[in-house]
Formats: C-alpha cells, sequence, structure tokens
C-alpha cells in the first residue's frame, strides 16, 4: 500500500503514555480507511464501552487500533487473552499487549496542509495500481487461512514488504507489534559486534568470523551466546545497539542468552525493526553492512526461497530464518533480477507467533513456513509485474503454492 495514496495530515494530539504502561493493540496496517473499518468490528465485540476508548492511531508507516489502558505487561496479557477470544469468533487477528507509546491520534482534525516545495517522484498509474493491491492481497489470503483453521485463533502474524525500486513499503501488516525473536535475533548480535570491532574494542579475525558464520548459516545457538557474552551479555547487546542504532531497534528487546536447545522466547522485535535493519544494511548505513550482507547471504535453506516455485533460481537471497514451538519467521532482502541482469531488490518479513507451544513441533513449523512460502511467492509475483521482470512480467504465469520442505532455524 504507497504512502503517498496517504492524505491525512496529523494534528498533534497524542494518545497519553506513562512508563510502565501497557496498552492493548489489535491491528496495524497502511491503510486508514482498512483500520477504522476494522475498529468497527472489533467494537461490535467488545461492547459499547469498550468501543468509546479505542483509538486509531499514526505509526511511523502505518496505523494502529489500540486500546489505552493504564497497567503492566501481566494484566494488559489478561486483557489481551480475553479480548482475542471475543474477536476469534469472527475470524479476527489476536490482540496483543504492546509497551505504552506517545501514538498520534491518527482522526484528530487535520489542519490546512503546507504546499509542498517540489513534487514527489511520481510512479506509473499500472505500476502504482499493482504495488497498492499487494497489501490487501496478503491480507485477504491471512484471513482465508483463518477461516479454515489453518492459521489458528491464538496466531498472530506480521508482514512487511519494501521495494527499492519504486521506494515503497507496500506491505505492512501488524508491523509495529513486538513478537518473539527466536534466531532473527542472530543478525543484530553480529551487527553489535562488527559495531564494536570497527571501533576497535573488539577483533573480527578469523575466529569471530567462524563464530558469525555458524551463528548466521547454521543458526548456531552456542555461538550467538559466545558473542553475546563476548560483548557482556544480553542487557550490553541490547543498549549497544539502541545507543547506536535508535532509530533502526525501536522494539527490540534483548533480555536473554539462547540456550542450546533453541528455546528462547523472551527475545522481542518487531517486523518493522527487522524492516530498518534490513534497509539500513542495504543502504550500508550500519557498521559492517559489507559482512553481515556476505553472512546473511551464505547458503542455506530458508522460507523466502527454498521450495518457492514462483521464485527463480538467479533470485538473491539474504535471510534469516527464526523457529521455536511458538513462533515461525524468516526476514530477507531479496534481489530479483530481469533478462539483461538489472537487479530489483526488496525486504520481505513474515512473522507467525502462536500464544502458548504447538503440540506437534515438525508439523507446524512446516505448515507455518509453507505459509510464509506462499506469501513469499505471492510478492515475488506481484513486483514482476509491476516492474517487468521475471517469469510473470513475461508470461503471466502464476507459480506454485509452496513446497512441503522446510529449513532453518
Amino acid at each position: 500500500m504507497k504512502k503517498t495514496f496517504f492524505t491525512l495530515i496529523l494534528a498533534a494530539c497524542a494518545v497519553p503514555a506513562s512508563a510502565g504502561d501497557y496498552h492493548i493493540s489489535y491491528l496495524w496496517h497502511p491503510d486508514l480507511a482498512a483500520v477504522t473499518e476494522y475498529r468497527e468490528k472489533v467494537a461490535g465485540l467488545l461492547g459499547r464501552d469498550m468501543a468509546r476508548r479505542l483509538r486509531v492511531v499514526k505509526g511511523q508507516d502505518n496505523y494502529g487500533l489500540v486500546y489505552p489502558r493504564r497497567g503492566g505487561l501481566e494484566s494488559a496479557t489478561t486483557v489481551a487473552a480475553r479480548h482475542s477470544r471475543l474477536l476469534a469468533v469472527k475470524g479476527l487477528e489476536a490482540a496483543v499487549a504492546v509497551p505504552a507509546a506517545d501514538w498520534l491520534d491518527a482522526l484528530a482534525p487535520a489542519p490546512a496542509p503546507a504546499p509542498p516545495s517540489a513534487p514527489p517522484p511520481s510512479v506509473p498509474p499500472a505500476k502504482a495500481a499493482v504495488l497498492s493491491a499487494l497489501g490487501g492481497k496478503v491480507e485477504s489470503y491471512i484471513k482465508g487461512l483463518r477461516r479454515r483453521r489453518i492459521v489458528q485463533s491464538d496466531e498472530r502474524t506480521a508482514w512487511a514488504v519494501y521495494d527499492f525500486t519504486s521506494g515503497e513499503k507496500v506491505v505492512s501488516i501488524n508491523e509495529d507489534v513486538p513478537m518473539g525473536a527466536a534466531s532473527m535475533i542472530k543478525p543484530f548480535i553480529g551487527l553489535a559486534w562488527l559495531h564494536e570491532a570497527a571501533a576497535g574494542r573488539k577483533p573480527y579475525g578469523a575466529g569471530e568470523r567462524g563464530l558469525m558464520e555458524d551463528m548466521i548459516r547454521d543458526s548456531g545457538n552456542v555461538s550467538a551466546s559466545r558473542l553475546m557474552r563476548g560483548l557482556g551479555g544480553p542487557a550490553a547487546v541490547q543498549r549497544l545497539l539502541k545507543a547506536g542504532y535508535p532509530a533502526i531497534f525501536k522494539e527490540t528487546r534483548i533480555v536473554e542468552y539462547i540456550p542450546a536447545n533453541g528455546r528462547t522466547y523472551r527475545n522481542r522485535a518487531s517486523a518493522h525493526d527487522y524492516s530498518r535493519f534490513l534497509y539500513a544494511v542495504w543502504k550500508d548505513e550500519v557498521k559492517g553492512s559489507e559482512e553481515i550482507k556476505r553472512l546473511m547471504g551464505l547458503s542455506k535453506p530458508n522460507r523466502l526461497y527454498t521450495s518457492v516455485p514462483a521464485v527463480p533460481g538467479d533470485t538473491e537471497v539474504m535471510d534469516k530464518t527464526g523457529s521455536t514451538a511458538r513462533l515461525c519467521g524468516d526476514m530477507g532482502i531479496m534481489v530479483a533480477r530481469d533478462a539483461e541482469g538489472n537487479p530489483y531488490p526488496y525486504i520481505i518479513v513474515g512473522i507467525i507467533e502462536k500464544s502458548r507451544p504447538a503440540s506437534g513441533y515438525a508439523g507446524w513449523m512446516r505448515s507455518r513456513g509453507n505459509v510464509i512460502r506462499a506469501v513469499s511467492g505471492m510478492v515475488y509475483e506481484e513486483l514482476s509485474a509491476a516492474h517487468g521482470f521475471g517469469p510473470a512480467a513475461v508470461a503471466g504465469s502464476a507459480g506454485g503454492g509452496p513446497g512441503a520442505a522446510d529449513g532453518g532455524s
């Protein structure tokens, strides 16, 4: 969904937030009208009193539906679970507790906009129509899976797609909701080490490079914890990232080592944090960006390219998966190419989080991994149609569904 479609200028009216409070979040989406319409659905299920408290707010690149409240994480989680049970009856997204923030009220009266100093770069109408429809297609696909109970009522999803060619965020669904990070946190650890190495405070020789490759390519949990320990522990990694890159790591919380068995549930980040991180890496705006691209581009199974028939074999992938009994995700940069070899890079992030551990881990991971694969194929085909690269643009072919193979952790 194109940001240039949004014409609402926000007034300086904020939803109040206090330190330690947690609000309830129901949906984040780039289309204000979609969030406003969703508010009516939620209000109809939660009752008249709740309807008066629901607020449509403005995030950085999208809009959200939240219930501002006072109280900590424990009470907010209880409220979110109660609301989720009501919402699940109509196949709506699960509610989630999120740290309170001073969001702007998106429905406040707007002042007259100042005339722009220069018109923004235009996108051809046909291309714009394809790009603007992509978010809705992803959302409809997930809703269909919910109706068929393939995605369960205790699961929530988040998606982000940024197209470097048009310079547009074309998919943003629940992008600012913090979720379990699992192994998707590992490139952040890599950035922290490379940041310190660039400053001369940490070495980066063959031994450190081997640890990084094992952590990213093979998802080595022991290597990840060794690097975290070398930086002073999880809290030190968190402080380093927040101090060095505050505009990127807004919802990231690194609070625990990754145990050898991979059962890590407390580290958290949002799809938007992953998207901002990948954007900065691609644009060489962080320390060690070239090394991060090399590490994330090492050959390994993933959910964006592996067993996705719609994505051609010459597509470059730089990614990191995340897998626990409660989370299945992948985040990466894809570089598609046309017949002349010209690159068309884009970011894609997909996360599916379950409120309680899946009873059949292997089956759940395979199924949810295939959901992410299906979305990845959909994204490739739509961007291919918009920009004129790949088989979909040439032959109008609709790639097959995702395969059964799964990989990454």
